[in-house]
């Protein structure tokens, strides 16, 4: 792709709604994307997320994933779409995925025939154990009822209908200062058990990225992405959950112990079986594709700044 192409793509691209705008990354890419001269329309919900996005100069478009009639007149009105709100609901996670199918749906439907960008939050976590997944493997979880709802495989497909559609893979941990995600989940277990475990021998390996990273390869992909490609948001290909657990335990003063396979849902709840995943993936593809190499802390060096063992009253 020539420097032309893609100043004339960022020149287009001047409204894009933004799901999650207000969540943990989204909240980072909406002044990635303000920066580079986009506007912003994020969706939300509650009254909460409303004045979190008009504070940082987003327009504000109300509405939620359940309602079907505001995705599609975000997306209608915008030049682009950046779907990065997920129903984090592992007590439902069937329902989540079944949200997730529709929302894509709606999206893909609504933008098909238009050559406007879809870009959509996805995982690393999907395939080959004990193996780096690259950007050319395919992601296995296509049918409605697979983990979140088969939503990768059903949104690349728009790529054939006229929808530069783009998958965003995250690591499990995108890290960063105010994290309450993956990270801050273990180290609340940690806390509350009194002891920093990892499952097994630790060897599993997890992903890592920064946030600031993770929201820079955002807009670089709404920018330069073709369609029906898949980006990988990894800074660090995989870190062994024991040096997670490690460094967690330096943080809160705690030991550092291996959890049987067989108990760690029971010691880690939800995330346990998160936690024992070894899902190595790398952004080599993604690296050479978008021009973005990754320059925030690694997950180990973000862990040992200490902020994510603050509490409320030491923060």
């Amino acid at each position: 792709m020539s420097v032309t192409d893609i100043t004339s793509r960022k020149r287009d691209l001047t409204r894009i709604f933004i799901t999650g705008a207000s969540g943990w990354i989204g909240s980072a890419v909406v002044p990635q994307l303000q920066g580079a001269g986009h506007q912003v329309v994020g969706l939300a919900r509650s009254d909460a997320a409303a004045a979190a996005l008009s504070e940082i100069g987003a327009d504000v478009h109300r509405g939620s994933l359940d309602d079907l009639d505001s995705l599609r007149a975000g997306a209608e009105a915008s030049d682009g779409v950046i779907h990065l709100a997920f129903k984090h609901d592992f007590s439902d996670y069937a329902g989540a995925g079944r949200t997730e199918r529709a929302a894509i749906e709606a999206l893909g439907e609504t933008l098909a025939g238009s050559d406007r960008p879809l870009l959509f939050a996805s995982g690393v976590a999907i395939a080959g154990v004990g193996r780096v997944l690259t950007e050319h493997d395919s992601n296995p979880n296509s049918a409605p009822d697979s983990p979140r709802g088969g939503g990768e495989t059903l949104a690349l497909g728009y790529a054939e209908r006229g929808v530069r559609t783009v998958s965003l893979r995250f690591s499990p941990s995108v890290h960063g200062e105010g994290d309450h995600g993956f990270i801050s989940t273990i180290v609340g277990v940690a806390r509350e058990r009194g002891i920093s475990g990892y499952v097994g021998d630790g060897e599993n390996r997890w992903p890592a990225v920064h946030r600031t990273d993770a929201a820079r390869l955002v807009r670089l992909a709404l920018e330069k992405a073709p369609a029906g490609s898949v980006v990988h948001g990894v800074g660090e290909e995989g870190i062994p959950t024991r040096e997670i657990a490690e460094a967690i335990g330096r943080g809160l003063g705690l030991p550092t112990r291996s959890v049987d396979p067989a108990d760690a849902a029971a010691h880690f709840g939800w995330i346990g079986a998160f936690f024992g995943l070894d899902v190595p993936a790398s952004s080599a593809v993604t690296q050479e594709l978008l021009g973005w190499s990754p320059t925030g802390p690694g997950l180990i060096a973000d862990l040992d700044a200490g902020s994510y063992f603050r509490t409320p009253s030491n923060a």
